[in-house]
């Protein structure tokens, strides 16, 4: 498998450290991100998922951890809006240039505004999707935020 892709070419640009972990994807598993974690022996406080949202009808990319859920009362207000709703697969894909799946917050096509988790400051690293499926990617949560121009945020229910 290559471990090349749009987003471990933007970490690299961004000239932050990071190591590649790929793993067997499994698409018929019921909790993707939770599967992801298990497979690579993470606990799921530290393997983060990344969701396309559409704040009062404008892309934006939040990054949380795998077992936890969104609020989106939350994630409009990180966004200064006044609603949010899961951006549609398909709108996703087009947005990221990645598939669902895939989808990262580093090297997308057109980079939506990014929020990562707040929690994600507390752990001594992080594990986030590198651009497709298959591959994730460990780094810093510093570093994660600086590569993907994100802002620490409330996000959770």
């Amino acid at each position: 498998m290559s471990k090349s892709t749009p987003a471990t070419a933007a970490l690299d640009e961004a000239g932050v450290a990071y190591t590649v972990i790929p793993y067997e994807y499994d698409s018929s598993a019921d909790q993707v991100g939770n599967h992801a974690a298990q497979a690579i022996g993470e606990p799921p406080e530290r393997v983060f998922k990344t969701l396309m949202v559409e704040v009062d009808g404008r892309g934006a990319c939040v990054v949380v951890p795998v077992a936890r859920s969104i609020s989106m009362k939350k994630v409009a207000a990180a966004f200064g809006g006044k609603s949010a709703q899961m951006m549609k697969p398909p709108t996703a894909e087009r947005a990221t240039g990645f598939k669902v799946g895939g989808i990262s917050p580093f090297g997308q096509k057109k980079q939506a505004p990014t929020a990562i988790a707040q929690e994600a400051q507390d752990e001594p690293y992080m594990v986030i999707n590198g651009g497709k499926r298959g591959l994730l990617v460990r780094l810093s949560p510093e570093d994660a935020i600086q590569a993907s121009g994100a802002f620490p945020a409330d996000l959770l229910s």
